[in-house]
């Protein structure tokens, strides 16, 4: 039995090295192997495999990087069956990967930590600026920012949140500089009129009005529209920007052409399966569209924002 194990994966001359093979001319009775001449042979086995073999290495894994608009457990949940399908078109394994803010997540993506790369309009734009990374497609659906407050507040339109608390997941987030734009068109500014904290994510955002801890949240649509449904009965949106561009794939340039081409065709079909189909109708994500350079390049106002809150100290 021992025999046949090891004969399933040990060559012919290195098993006969291990397992006895009769007794020797003349009938003389071959000597018994101790327990210690056992491994010793084994080892020497293993060393005899191991150096006279050719090394097969499996290539590298793939990272994918996540934007962190949602909570970790959302992230996995979301995005583990999209990177099986990466798996299968791509043969490597695909690791899933975000940060535990904004601004890590964008320093990362300029280090290129991510070989493909999901991420908010504004921020693709750096990542081609500072990184190289090209686009393959977006979210068909735009998204918009939101303005939010208690179900129950008095609050009835944003002007009366002059002097108030905002939440907002994070300052970097192109639906919160969105929100902020469509108050600085009513004559309300950040850090004047009002005040922001970061809370790291949509759904900790929300929990500071639900809570009492804020008066008011900012977050994307996508990821309200995947907050429970027991969340978004307590809250009353109180205004909303018009659409924006949603989230966006990009591949990093140390991938090949015929490699970004294959994760564009996985994302695709993805998308066409019925899990795909039902990830797409519970984000409100409406399916993948093409995108180019043209649209990031409409993005540069709120990039170049972004790019300034990162320079300076937080």
């Amino acid at each position: 039995m021992r025999a046949f194990f090891l004969g399933a994966w040990l060559p012919g001359p290195i098993l006969d090295a291990f397992v006895p093979v009769g007794p020797p001319a003349g009938g003389a009775n071959p000597a018994r192997r101790t327990p210690a001449s056992w491994f010793a042979a084994l080892v020497e086995c293993l060393l005899l495999l191991f150096t006279s073999q050719p090394a097969v290495s499996a290539p590298a894994p793939l990272v994918f990087g996540v934007f962190p608009n949602l909570t970790a457990k959302q992230i996995v949940e979301s995005y583990r069956p999209l990177a099986d399908v990466l798996e299968q078109h791509l043969q490597r394994h695909v690791i899933l990967l975000s940060a535990r803010d904004f601004t890590t997540f964008v320093e990362r993506t300029r280090q290129g930590q991510y070989d493909i790369l999901l991420t908010a309009p504004h921020l693709a734009w750096l990542a081609r600026q500072d990184a190289g990374y090209r686009p393959l497609l977006k979210y068909a659906q735009p998204t918009r920012g939101l303005l939010v407050v208690k179900a129950d507040s008095p609050l009835a339109e944003p002007g009366a949140l002059r002097g108030r608390t905002i939440a907002t997941a994070d300052s970097l987030a192109v639906t919160v500089l969105a929100v902020e734009a469509e108050l600085a068109g009513r004559g309300l500014k950040r850090n004047l009129d009002y005040r922001t904290v970061d809370s790291g994510t949509h759904l900790n955002a929300v929990m500071q009005v639900i809570n009492g801890r804020a008066d008011a949240a900012m977050l994307g649509l996508h990821p309200y529209a995947l907050m429970p449904p027991d969340v978004r009965r307590q809250l009353r949106v109180l205004a909303e920007t018009t659409p924006l561009s949603s989230l966006m794939y990009l591949t990093h340039p140390r991938l090949r052409d015929t490699e970004a081409q294959a994760v564009r065709k996985a994302l695709l079909d993805f998308a066409a399966t019925p899990e795909g189909r039902e990830f797409m109708q519970h984000g409100g994500y409406g399916g993948v569209a093409h995108v180019d350079g043209s649209e990031l390049r409409a993005f540069r106002p709120y990039a170049l924002e972004a790019q300034e809150m990162l320079r300076a100290p937080r």
